[in-house]
């Protein structure tokens, strides 16, 4: 009896402390140690559908690969700086006119034409980015040139600045250049709005919507934007101060962006998943 009325209290101060941390929010914050490894598996694939009068081409693309962040140091308030690599990848590429090509990193013998390029981008620092516990870049350099990110793409994920529960939402805005080759340029203002919708077993769920905010009025514009408007899932453990699961998607089509008769469908998709 002397253990179990003390281990009865207990159990119920942990159920009045979670009822009370439910009802006030969980503050959602990274954690990093210096020194470690964060592996992630990467998978993202592309279709690209073009129509200009009667010719169509379709090009699809698979990339397998590992993320590799490692964290160089952390100081006292918890900012990290991360350096950024690529430890081994797997391309493929099938159109509808020469068909599919496929290389892996892993894979001895030669490397395809098109794909010499990414070989000299394994294994090395492609960015360092310093980092507050809420996501927030505070510095970041590029080691190598980078296309911008599309589907979702980031390297960290922000959080809210308050304690969140279901329901809460925050936006970041961004600024994106859009061009056409030998054609207009134009600044495109966007929006992430991200907002929690579950947190579950120490998880937080969190729904990510793009939202355009300047008017597009080109569709050759259009159609260079068409990756960077995504929607996806993201999944964070909350005591480990990690994502544990990444999940964007785009399925978008732009008439008339070559003439009256043109069309370019592009969907992707892209999945992060924690070692």
């Amino acid at each position: 009896m002397r253990l179990t009325i003390p281990a009865w209290v207990a159990a119920a101060c942990c159920l009045a402390c979670a009822a009370t941390l439910a009802a006030d929010g969980v503050m959602l914050r990274y954690r990093f140690e210096p020194g470690e490894k964060i592996v992630m598996d990467v998978a993202h694939r592309a279709l690209t559908e073009t129509t200009i009068g009667a010719t169509r081409q379709a090009v699809e693309t698979a990339t397998d690969s590992t993320k590799i962040w490692t964290v160089v140091a952390v100081d006292a308030q918890g900012h990290a700086t991360i350096e950024h690599s690529v430890g081994d990848v797997t391309m493929t590429s099938r159109t509808s006119d020469k068909g599919e090509t496929r290389w892996s990193s892993r894979d001895p013998g030669p490397v395809p034409p098109d794909y010499e390029s990414v070989t000299q981008s394994l294994g090395v620092p492609l960015s360092r980015v310093e980092v507050d516990t809420a996501g927030r870049v505070l510095s970041r350099r590029d080691f190598k040139p980078s296309p911008p990110s599309g589907t979702g793409d980031l390297m960290v994920v922000p959080l809210p600045d308050e304690p969140a529960m279901v329901g809460t939402e925050w936006a970041v805005p961004q600024e994106v250049v859009v061009e056409v080759p030998n054609g207009p340029r134009k600044a495109v203002k966007t929006r992430l709005r991200y907002r929690v919708a579950a947190l579950r077993d120490g998880v937080a769920t969190i729904d990510v919507d793009t939202t355009v905010l300047t008017p597009i009025d080109d569709p050759r514009l259009e159609a260079r934007l068409l990756e960077r408007i995504w929607d996806g899932q993201i999944e964070f453990d909350v005591a480990r101060g990690r994502l544990l699961r990444r999940s964007t998607g785009v399925d978008r089509r732009v008439v008339g962006f070559s003439g009256p008769e043109s069309s370019v469908r592009y969907k992707a998709s892209l999945e992060e998943r924690l070692q």
